[in-house]
């Protein structure tokens, strides 16, 4: 939708498209806190890797709006990367094909959105 804006509409697009992003990335992120919550001793593992694509989503925000696209797709297929190795010892593995697809439309939009920021 962006490519048929204005360029001033343009760039408003591609920030909210990015700010959805970094929502998104926060979010499976997080989802290693509530696993790490789930063990009686939680990995610390989970924890670190439970903040770390929100700080570097937040940092996709300050840098060029065309780094930060490809800052975001970059983060969306190393989380999937980590979930991958994680949730089937969560027995979670059957979640997998899904986040396949929605990391697959999620990073190609981000990369799209790179040739207009």
């Amino acid at each position: 939708m962006a490519w048929t804006l204005t360029p001033a509409d343009q760039a408003l697009a591609t920030f909210a498209l990015r700010a959805y992003a970094v929502t998104i990335v926060s979010f499976l992120g997080a989802i290693h806190w509530g696993l790490a919550m789930r063990q009686l001793h939680p990995d610390k593992r989970l924890l670190w890797w439970g903040v770390t694509p929100s700080l570097v989503a937040w940092v996709s925000l300050l840098v060029a709006p065309v780094a930060g696209c490809f800052v975001l797709a970059a983060t969306l297929w190393l989380c999937f990367w980590v979930d991958r190795r994680v949730y089937p010892a969560f027995g979670l593995q059957a979640w997998l094909r899904m986040r396949l697809v929605l990391t697959t439309v999620a990073s190609a939009s981000c990369l799209m959105a790179s040739g207009i920021a």
